[in-house]
């Protein structure tokens, strides 16, 4: 079996890798190719611009929040379709969880994939310099199959030439390319990173601006044939999507518009193995909570830039209380959790009613409230997790939330920097700031499908349903 790929890594963080993936990403689409893209570690934000360019979902491989074989399941699963497979890492190709090891590293990827690996290098202000750099890469682990270099910041065409033949000479690896610093190649960002793609209105200057670079001043062709000559793949053993499909059972209400948008790809399909019927709608849009909803997902994104549309969507706010109610599970994330609080405070002081469900107030802060890796263990029985079970995910945000609760139901003992007390769990609704994996603990996908289950049972018995003023019962 063939499954051509191709790791795109980083001396470090900002040496350029998301520009050089999205322009390669870009000439290949161009090329009429199907590319599936791939992202190392959590993040949403590089993932959604992946998605943007090739038309399909982008996937995360993160070997902390699943196991190395569902990484590779991961991998397999997502490349079925693709002529070739792009995998962007994180941070730099060494750098993960262990000072003293490849765990949580691009490179443990890319050898748990044995993909080959095309590292990119900031050489601005260096030239011989620049091999010195790549062979240290090189040398630090044997086993990877680092296929050729792409240097990015160059000056000049000269440069370049001096640069690739310092780096062929001592290293014998190809420099397959290169890139300028161009004004229209910048991709905005703030405070969570780079905009989300969703956002964007018009994505394709930007993204023909990328492949018109790509064409300009990298071999695309010669990375084709060294992923095409890496193409050799051993399946995996399924160990996430086991058996066939469940018959559809309930139907499980999803968020998504540009508010909420963060949701892992597997999160969503586990639901659909499993046996949920995913029915999307816009809350931005006015849409309310699909009345032939068993349950309610709302996943994370930027609720606070769009808090003031949103709290004017009164018809989409009841839906949703009556919706809690009436006793429907309702599992919310990040931005789905600020969404329930009572009000939401912008970054310029502007407070925003929100659905009022979790009787907390959000505030945006200037400075990063939360990052990193979290394990979280149940405080008590609730929507996902039985007391005491674990589950992993990732905290990104900068926002606080505050209650005057002396009794908060709080979710989960979260362990990440230290350990402290998260979330809000109290009967059907389970929300917080941390987004989990299902792949870490998929019991948690069959109990909110049960807990589904239960409510389309109590319904069915009660007649109640929601509709855009609230709740209707038939007598």
């Amino acid at each position: 079996m063939n499954r051509p790929r191709m790791v795109i890594a980083g001396t470090q963080s900002g040496a350029g890798k998301t520009t050089v993936t999205l322009a390669l990403m870009a000439a290949l689409t161009r090329r009429g190719m199907k590319v599936q893209g791939f992202k190392v570690g959590p993040d949403y934000i590089d993932p959604s611009y992946h998605s943007a360019v090739t038309k399909v979902p982008s996937r995360n491989l993160d070997t902390w929040l699943m196991s190395c074989e569902v990484v590779r399941e991961v991998f397999h699963r997502g490349s079925e379709n693709a002529d070739i497979s792009v995998v962007e890492g994180v941070m730099g190709l060494y750098d993960g969880k262990d000072p003293l090891s490849n765990a949580g590293s691009t490179a443990q990827v890319s050898l748990l994939l044995d993909a080959p690996v095309l590292l990119v290098v900031d050489v601005a202000s260096v030239a011989r310099s620049a091999a010195a750099m790549v062979l240290g890469f090189q040398q630090m682990e044997p086993r990877l199959r680092l296929a050729g270099v792409i240097v990015n910041q160059v000056g000049s065409k000269g440069h370049f030439e001096l640069v690739k033949s310092a780096i062929e000479q001592v290293c014998k690896v190809p420099v397959v390319g290169y890139l300028t610093h161009r004004a229209t190649m910048r991709i905005p960002e703030r405070h969570l990173g780079l905009i989300p793609a969703l956002e964007r209105q018009e994505m394709a200057p930007l993204i023909d601006s990328l492949a018109d670079a790509a064409d300009d001043s990298i071999d695309v062709d010669a990375i084709l044939s060294l992923a095409n000559l890496h193409a050799a793949w051993e399946p995996p053993t399924p160990s996430l999507f086991v058996g066939e499909p469940r018959a559809k059972t309930v139907t499980l209400a999803v968020a998504r518009d540009s508010a909420f948008n963060f949701y892992y790809p597997e999160n969503l399909e586990l639901l659909e193995w499993y046996g949920a019927k995913l029915v999307y709608f816009r809350p931005l849009e006015g849409e309310i909570v699909p009345p032939s909803a068993d349950g309610l997902y709302i996943g994370g994104g930027f609720p606070e830039e769009f808090a003031k549309r949103l709290a004017g969507q009164r018809g989409v706010l009841e839906s949703v209380r009556c919706a809690v109610h009436n006793g429907m599970p309702v599992y919310a994330e990040c931005g789905g959790f600020m969404f329930l609080t009572n009000t939401l405070t912008d970054a310029h002081g502007r407070a925003h009613e929100m659905v009022g469900i979790v009787p907390a107030m959000v505030r945006m802060q200037s400075e990063l409230a939360a990052l990193g890796y979290r394990e979280v263990t149940a405080r008590t029985d609730n929507l996902l997790l039985l007391r005491g079970e674990v589950a992993r995910g990732h905290e990104f945000h900068y926002s606080t939330a505050t209650h005057d609760d002396t009794d908060w139901p709080y979710a989960y003992d979260t362990h990440g920097w230290g350990v402290r007390q998260e979330g809000y769990a109290n009967g059907n609704v389970l929300a917080g700031y941390t987004h989990l994996h299902f792949a870490s603990n998929p019991q948690m996908v069959e109990r909110l499908i049960q807990a589904c289950r239960d409510y389309r049972n109590h319904s069915e018995d009660s007649c109640i349903t929601i509709t855009k003023s609230g709740l209707s019962r038939a007598d």
